[in-house]
């Protein structure tokens, strides 16, 4: 048998493509785009998806799991929560619900979208989809504490009206998401890692070819220092390109979205399933290789950062923001929440998954989806 040669962990189009898509978020920033542009930036945002799930997993070789899908998640997470805030600064009373509607969509696409992509591709792969119970209950139970104090709370208090919090309250969230956020990284990263590390299942028979090739990378040699930190420096740049040309391509959105008569909330979902994208793939990918695990950890990674960072983030940014800050859900979606975090513990708690488990969660997502498109 001879010996695979290992690919270089740079190509020229991940090095290109994400700069490309930097260079055009540059001249499409705050302007007026035709069509053609639109249709160019667009492109450049489906580039720089790949180029960064690509950059991710250079970087996640080279520091194993679970840093590597942790990295994935804050860098999306850190960079959307800086476009959140600019919105809002720019925004006014328009923008009052944007980070309610943002975080919440961040969680239903990844705790059921994610998720339950994962699980139907690596139940497809193996009949059965396999994952530590312990590591990822721990996210799950992160995720549902989050979500409660920040996004259903605020609708039953009775400080001020509406559902927002008041100064006091808003700053215990605050502070509670960032404990909460530091005390699962510390779990995920020095406490408890091995919860979190893909689970070995022994079914590397090498009797199928495409899932021996799958794990080529696997065994391979890990990349240098010099291209782990080159990777991780375009993985931030190929990020901001996705997130700053999701912005860019917005207002085509919102005019066809507004054309078409559906309601606002619809462009939000559609901004976070682009900004997502790269998490979404890495998790797919993940899960081809029979690393389930991996793929939770991304799915619920990415929901924990987007609570825990989020947040605190808005609740500092609230000093000089001006107009109400409205974090409280409607009773459809917090329904769709309870419902959500029910089925997801019932996924989890046995350690293995079916194609069922991951039909319910696409399931909860498309209603997600169609009740926003048709409250």
């Amino acid at each position: 048998m001879g010996t695979t040669k290992r690919r270089s962990p740079l190509t020229d189009w991940t090095v290109l493509v994400p700069v490309v898509a930097l260079v055009a978020l540059v001249f499409s920033w705050g302007r007026d785009l035709p069509g053609f542009a639109v249709v160019l930036v667009a492109l450049c945002l489906a580039g720089a998806v790949l180029a960064a799930v690509h950059h991710a997993e250079v970087v996640a070789h080279r520091v194993g799991e679970p840093f590597g899908s942790l990295i994935l998640a804050v860098a999306v997470t850190v960079i959307e929560v800086a476009l959140i805030v600019t919105l809002m600064a720019d925004g006014g009373d328009k923008t009052a619900s944007l980070a309610r509607d943002t975080v919440f969509a961040a969680v239903m696409i990844t705790c059921n979208g994610i998720v339950g992509v994962s699980l139907l591709v690596g139940a497809l792969r193996n009949r059965v989809a396999v994952f530590n119970p312990e590591g990822s209950g721990a996210a799950l139970a992160t995720v549902a504490t989050l979500a409660t104090l920040s996004l259903v709370l605020p609708t039953f208090t009775t400080s001020k009206p509406g559902p927002e919090f008041s100064t006091a309250q808003l700053t215990f969230a605050a502070i509670a998401s960032l404990a909460l956020y530091g005390l699962f990284i510390a779990v995920q990263t020095v406490r408890h890692r091995d919860y979190f590390l893909p689970v070995d299942t022994g079914r590397d028979t090498g009797r199928d070819a495409g899932r021996q090739d799958d794990r080529q990378d696997d065994h391979a040699e890990p990349p240098t220092a010099r291209a782990a930190l080159l990777s991780l420096g375009l993985l931030l740049v190929a990020l901001v390109a996705v997130v700053g040309d999701a912005k860019a391509v917005s207002p085509t959105i919102e005019t066809a979205v507004a054309k078409a008569g559906l309601p606002q909330a619809v462009v939000g979902v559609i901004i976070a399933l682009l900004v997502l994208l790269p998490e979404t793939l890495a998790a797919v990918r993940a899960a081809r290789r029979d690393r389930v695990q991996t793929s939770l950890n991304l799915a619920y990674g990415s929901a924990i950062a987007s609570i825990g960072l989020t947040i605190p983030a808005i609740a500092l940014a609230s000093i000089w923001l001006s107009g109400p800050l409205l974090l409280g859900l409607g009773a459809v979606h917090m329904v769709l929440l309870a419902l959500t975090v029910v089925v997801s513990t019932l996924t989890l708690a046995p350690g293995r998954a079916t194609l069922l488990q991951g039909g319910v969660h696409i399931v909860l997502l498309a209603a997600y989806l169609f009740l926003a498109v048709s409250p």
